[in-house]
């Protein structure tokens, strides 16, 4: 791979994306619509499923030889599971040749990076990536090669990581459109499940309230606000799981507020109930 110290440069000869769903996909065609990688290899367990990605032109080939594929690697991002990240990247690194670097998509860190922080081949590195983007949909077909324009992506060195490394993968987000900042795996972790994981969870949980005989009555406003507990529940699970404790501080902090709204309206506090309202409301107008 080449690269320079100019941060919108980057290019690199073979480009390898194991796990081609709606981020791996979205990553290949952005890659090769801004022509950033010669190959674009897809891994999967069953690559006939990825035909459909290289017709489209996002893939130039997939193989379910992960190992194989690795040897060519000048960049190997994984989009799979996060609970599968950290075993996967240890599996394949000996493979890889010096001067690969590996990243991932995933959108917990801290144990990702705690188990690959040492133990990895000389000259082989890993540097975690969070892009913040993606839907409640799931698979190749719902790819779109700008799906990280003006995304947040969080890129997660620890103590060890490389100044070289951290600019090659600063440069490959930002020239797929990226804002780009760097957060400790902790703090990225913590910073994740107050803004993502633990909304997953409210928003899963508020799905289940509804009764079967409300069901036609959901409009427009429930809708939105459930949007996102439509994603896949086994990838969730794994999120949940790997990010545990920090999701368990964000629900206390909810359950604090929720209590605070049970409190006024058990006293029919309205000037109570208006004020928690108007908080969330400013909160809210400041995303705009």
């Amino acid at each position: 791979m080449t690269y320079s110290a100019e941060p919108s440069d980057f290019k690199c000869q073979t480009l390898i994306i194991i796990g081609v769903g709606l981020i791996g996909g979205s990553l290949a065609a952005a890659v090769r619509e801004r022509g950033l990688a010669k190959r674009i290899i897809g891994v999967g367990r069953n690559p006939e499923k990825l035909r459909g990605a290289i017709d489209r032109g996002w893939l130039d080939d997939a193989t379910s030889n992960l190992e194989q594929a690795a040897r060519d690697a000048d960049l190997l991002i994984f989009c799979t599971p996060v609970d599968r990240i950290a075993a996967g990247v240890r599996d394949i690194a000996p493979a890889c040749r010096c001067g690969t670097l590996i990243t991932d998509a995933g959108s917990t860190k801290a144990e990702i990076c705690q188990e690959l922080a040492s133990g990895m081949p000389m000259g082989v590195e890993f540097i975690g990536s969070h892009p913040l983007a993606g839907s409640e949909k799931s698979g190749y077909e719902h790819s779109d090669p700008n799906l990280f324009v003006n995304r947040a992506c969080v890129i997660t060195p620890v103590e060890r990581s490389s100044e070289s490394g951290l600019l090659r993968l600063t440069n490959f987000w930002s020239k797929l459109g990226s804002r780009v900042t760097t957060m400790s795996p902790e703090a990225h972790d913590r910073a994740v499940a107050e803004t993502s994981h633990f909304p997953h969870l409210a928003a899963s949980a508020l799905a289940a309230t509804l009764s079967d005989e409300h069901q036609h009555l959901a409009a427009r406003g429930f809708r939105d606000t459930t949007r996102i507990a439509g994603g896949d529940a086994d990838l969730w699970t794994s999120i949940l799981m790997c990010n545990a404790e920090s999701i368990c501080g964000s629900l206390e902090k909810f359950a604090g507020i929720l209590n605070e709204y049970r409190t006024a309206l058990q006293n029919r506090d309205a000037a109570k109930l208006t004020r928690l309202l108007e908080l969330g409301r400013q909160i809210r107008e400041r995303l705009n």
